[in-house]
């Protein structure tokens, strides 16, 4: 079997490969990584760099893959930063899957295409209305969403439309050990191992803390993709999702509740969204039943190994 995978350098990619090697050992594993990125990639992986706002280079990529699947993974992740360059966000993510599926359209059996969106799809639900599920109506509030609904339908059109195997995973937000800085509790627990070590002072800079979101292991997200692949799958879109919501701040308590120094926490204006999903809690009952996975990693040991792979790395 072989795979190709956008974005391999990235934080699920990692731990995707990582699956991959422990649950299906043999396949060849291709990986495509921005033409500018210098990032290395595990020694499993036969790198390709390219561009996915170049359809060239992506057809380049299958050409050499010539996968049975893909894994889409690569695109624009901050919402903040969206708000910035709006414009990077829809061309990596909308107009990055366009051309990597239009790329596929030559080969003479598409593979089975796994592709990342996001639940910010979803924009504001109702708490009434929560645990969402995937027949709620799409209604991004932010850029980033927008690219990734537009992500989304382009997926499914592609499916419908010229019958390439897509899978849609509507990810909730998920964090563990390697999550970059810029992602609320990574930053919390990147901020904390370096007070640890005297590198900074006793002062920690948080966002909104009263927003409620529903985390899921890394780990648990790389089985998922991996069971994604299965042929039912093909057409749909799954929430993928622990199905518990807790506060921003319940996850900086308990981050702090691992640490024996004392911590001041301060409210950073630059951290505050433009706007922000107040409540956001997924129903993963649909992926549960094609698929049988449910995520394993209770949310405390996720956050302790987050902390503790920050403290490695400081």
């Amino acid at each position: 079997m072989r795979v190709l995978i956008t974005g391999v350098a990235g934080f699920v990619g990692r731990h995707l490969v990582e699956h991959l090697n422990a649950v299906a050992p043999g396949t060849e594993i291709w990986g495509l990584v921005w033409s500018e990125d210098p990032t290395e990639v595990p020694p499993t992986v036969h790198r390709l760099t390219g561009d996915l706002a170049l359809q060239s280079s992506l057809t380049h990529a299958i050409d050499c893959a010539r996968p049975d699947i893909v894994f889409h993974l690569a695109g624009a992740t901050s919402v903040a930063e969206s708000w910035q360059q709006p414009e990077r966000s829809f061309q990596v993510n909308a107009l990055g899957t366009l051309n990597l599926l239009e790329a596929l359209r030559s080969v003479d059996r598409p593979p089975t295409v796994v592709v990342a969106t996001s639940a910010e799809l979803y924009g504001v639900v109702p708490e009434e209305r929560q645990p969402i599920a995937e027949d709620m109506p799409l209604r991004p509030i932010s850029p980033y969403a927008a690219s990734k609904a537009t992500q989304d339908l382009i997926a499914a059109q592609y499916h419908r439309g010229f019958s390439i195997p897509t899978v849609r995973l509507r990810l909730f937000p998920h964090t563990g050990p390697h999550r970059p800085a810029h992602f609320a509790a990574s930053s919390f627990a990147h901020q904390i191992a370096r007070i640890e070590r005297g590198i900074d002072p006793p002062r920690l800079w948080v966002g909104n803390l009263e927003a409620v979101r529903d985390f899921t292991d890394v780990r648990d997200v790389a089985r998922a993709y991996w069971l994604a692949t299965a042929t039912e799958c093909a057409g749909k879109a799954f929430n993928i999702c622990s199905g518990r919501g807790v506060t921003i701040r319940w996850v900086l308590d308990t981050l702090l509740s691992f640490s024996k120094v004392e911590i001041e926490v301060k409210i950073d204006p630059a951290r505050l969204r433009a706007s922000d999903i107040p409540h956001l809690v997924g129903d993963h009952g649909r992926f549960t039943a094609a698929t049988g996975w449910t995520p394993e990693i209770p949310i405390e040991q996720t956050l302790q190994d987050l902390l503790d792979g920050w403290r490695e790395v400081v």
